[in-house]
């Protein structure tokens, strides 16, 4: 069985690649294709980055695996302190590993549309660029959707953090804040896409914060010293009283 730090640890490698890949993957290949109302513009920009768009695509596939490798991590460190909020948190990473890896096939699938002339002979080059625009808008507003998870599995990581006694309590507010914040920038992405634009900055804060903070002091400090998680109970056995 590994000790509190080291799974603390393990579980700080495995976010901090969700942070790399998620990073490349939506915060410079997505942005880098998707010309919002533009289906000539997003459909050049994929054709001309293709090599891109299929590193974009791994990248968000091993970004899926590195969340749900981080989520069972965090399982086994926190389940002791309350097991319906740790099975609550990989549940929702569950749901948005899942989305992730459907959006990046309609990613592929524009970059394939944009890239084979079949298409053009097929549909015209207005019919192909609005099929590719069409496959980046699924994409993007399906990232839109995720975040939503995204945000879900933060408040129950910040309450087991804030009741086990194994990270600073401030650390579990700001978590749960930024699930806040996640909700509130993909309702407005929906509902008030023009506000979203302006309140984007402001909102990015908490998780930003949040995330960055537990990242760190999951590889640097583990655990707080003293601190010893409680394995949970292995089914079928019963423990010996002496």
């Amino acid at each position: 069985m590994s000790s509190p730090k080291q799974l603390a640890r393990i579980a700080g490698v495995f976010y901090l690649l969700v942070g790399i890949f998620g990073g490349f993957a939506e915060g410079f290949v997505d942005p880098k294709l998707h010309a919002a109302g533009n289906a000539a513009a997003t459909a050049a920009n994929v054709a001309a980055n293709a090599e891109l768009v299929r590193m974009g695509v791994v990248a968000h596939l091993v970004d899926g695996v590195f969340f749900a490798l981080t989520a069972m991590t965090l399982y086994l460190l926190l389940n002791h302190v309350h097991k319906n909020a740790a099975r609550s948190m990989v549940i929702f990473v569950v749901i948005a590993v899942g989305m992730i890896c459907l959006n990046a096939v309609f990613l592929f699938e524009g970059m394939q549309v944009a890239t084979d002339p079949s298409y053009v002979a097929a549909f015209g080059v207005a019919g192909s660029s609005a099929l590719v625009m069409v496959l980046l808008d699924i994409q993007h507003y399906g990232t839109l959707a995720a975040q939503v998870f995204f945000g879900l599995w933060l408040a129950p990581l910040g309450y087991l953090a804030y009741r086990s006694g194994l990270f600073p309590k401030a650390l579990g507010v700001v978590l749960v804040l930024a699930t806040v914040s996640y909700l509130a920038d993909s309702l407005a992405a929906f509902l008030l896409p023009h506000l979203q634009l302006q309140i984007k900055p402001f909102l990015i804060i908490a998780p930003l914060v949040g995330e960055i903070w537990m990242v760190v002091y999951l590889l640097v400090k583990g655990v707080k010293s003293g601190r010893q998680a409680e394995p949970a109970p292995v089914a079928g056995l019963v423990p010996v009283k002496p």
